[in-house]
């Protein structure tokens, strides 16, 4: 029988890449599904959204390493919102929030889906879904996310394939950039012009 190569292990830690907390080392625990958003997907998301994100409200909605969300307030969010379920997480999120002194980041400890449900509409400027993708939450997030956008708000899903046409036909959100790092899709979308 063929000798598999050993699966690479997930990384112990990620590092923020620009704004105020460049370089910054993120912990990344070990546990089943956590999939910390990759380097250089990042250096192109905020390529994308342009680095300075001054002013804006951002909602990182299954933050797991916090590295999404982390690297907006890096790069000047007025305020960002951090939603996690694992309190393990939780716990680490707010430990590398107070060692960066990091007052614009918001941590809760809660279900995503059910948060955004219940929040305010047009509340942001850009919302960040990477959920878990064994859960299969990717319509039922893009359908929670989207009526907590701004008008001109930006909604990011990294998924393991693009969303499905009908989805965002119905939500009336439209692809603005999409790309592929490995296995992971990723896209930002926008609602459509009426």
């Amino acid at each position: 029988m063929p000798h598999r190569p050993a699966r690479p292990a997930p990384p112990r830690e990620v590092r923020i890449i620009g704004g105020l907390w460049k370089r910054t080392k993120l912990p990344v625990a070990d546990k089943p599904g956590l999939r910390p958003t990759l380097d250089r997907v990042r250096e192109t998301l905020f390529n994308w959204l342009g680095q300075d994100l001054d002013g804006w409200h951002c909602l990182d909605a299954f933050a797991g390493t916090g590295a999404l969300g982390f690297e907006a307030a890096s790069r000047g969010a007025a305020a960002v919102w951090m939603l996690e379920a694992d309190a393990q997480l939780v716990h680490q999120l707010k430990t590398t929030r107070d060692r960066l002194q990091g007052e614009a980041l918001h941590i809760e400890n809660t279900d995503a889906l059910r948060w955004m449900r219940a929040s305010a509409p047009a509340r942001f400027d850009l919302v960040l879904l990477d959920p878990p993708f064994s859960a299969g939450l990717f319509e039922a997030a893009l359908r929670a996310a989207t009526p907590l956008l701004r008008p001109g708000g930006w909604l990011y899903l990294e998924s393991d394939a693009p969303p499905q046409p009908s989805w965002l036909s119905e939500l009336g959100l439209s692809v603005w950039r999409e790309s592929r790092a490995g296995a992971v899709h990723f896209c930002l979308l926008q609602p459509s012009a009426p």
